[in-house]
């Protein structure tokens, strides 16, 4: 794993009016790592992964992926950094009146327009079964899944475009812990395979316990500490040990050692 950040905000400030729900936040993510990102209700964590990815603009600071800052990019250019990052959206965000197969599709035709429609096909199916799907379920329509199958649709489009960084919101939300664990499996496994470098927002204990190798805490608007859980867990913030100290953090620690 590489020290050279992928990702680099500095100095973000975002408000919605009055409310102003970053004020000078700085955050890096790190080549081949995943960073989990975690936060109280109001945070920003969403906010903060909408704003790295271009669909919501700051008032003040600066966004660099891959070296570049992305509001001093030419439309060419952003479109060129687009291309090398996936993003799974908190609800999946598949489009109900395409199949599985047609959802996958979706970034593939907006980038190659001329791409032939067997290949098409085939790069469609292998990433359906590289997400832990069946072949079978390419002709699918989301209402025929369940939500973990719509989870597997959702990332098996994030990875169309063979990225090597890609955005996770709350990927195990809605599951249930089988089907969780099952989910982080498979992350780590892709993250392995494919190099991947990992944004992950997450309220799921286990899951920063499994497969972060960092953790960035959200609170007073902007990132408070970064760290591996054990330093994180050296500090005397209250949010920070009401979160890891509490309950389900002491069992997510249990089941972990």
């Amino acid at each position: 794993m590489s020290d050279d950040p992928i990702i680099s905000v500095r100095g973000l400030r975002n408000s919605f009016g009055e409310h102003v729900v970053h004020e000078n936040l700085d955050i890096d993510v790190n080549k081949g790592e995943i960073l989990g990102v975690v936060g109280g209700s109001g945070t920003g964590k969403s906010v903060l992964l909408r704003s790295i990815i271009g669909l919501q603009e700051p008032d003040v600071g600066e966004i660099s992926i891959f070296g570049e800052r992305i509001d001093c990019a030419t439309a060419e250019e952003n479109l060129d950094l687009r291309r090398r990052w996936g993003v799974l959206f908190q609800n999946g965000a598949l489009f109900s009146t395409l199949t599985v197969a047609e959802n996958v599709q979706v970034p593939i035709r907006e980038f190659y327009k001329n791409i032939d429609e067997s290949l098409l096909c085939e790069i469609a199916t292998f990433k359906i079964v590289m997400s832990g799907l069946h072949g079978d379920d390419a002709p699918k329509y989301p209402s025929e899944l369940s939500g973990g199958m719509r989870k597997r649709a959702a990332l098996a489009r994030s990875l169309a475009l063979d990225p090597v960084l890609l955005f996770l919101d709350e990927p195990t939300a809605g599951l249930d812990p089988i089907g969780a664990a099952s989910f982080d499996n498979l992350i780590l496994e892709l993250k392995e395979a494919l190099g991947l470098t990992i944004f992950l927002i997450t309220h799921d204990l286990d899951t920063l316990h499994t497969i972060c190798d960092r953790v960035a805490v959200l609170a007073d608007r902007k990132v408070i500490a970064s760290g591996t859980i054990e330093e994180l867990l050296a500090l005397d913030h209250p949010w920070i040990q009401e979160y890891f100290n509490g309950p389900r953090g002491r069992a997510a620690m249990a089941a972990k050692g």
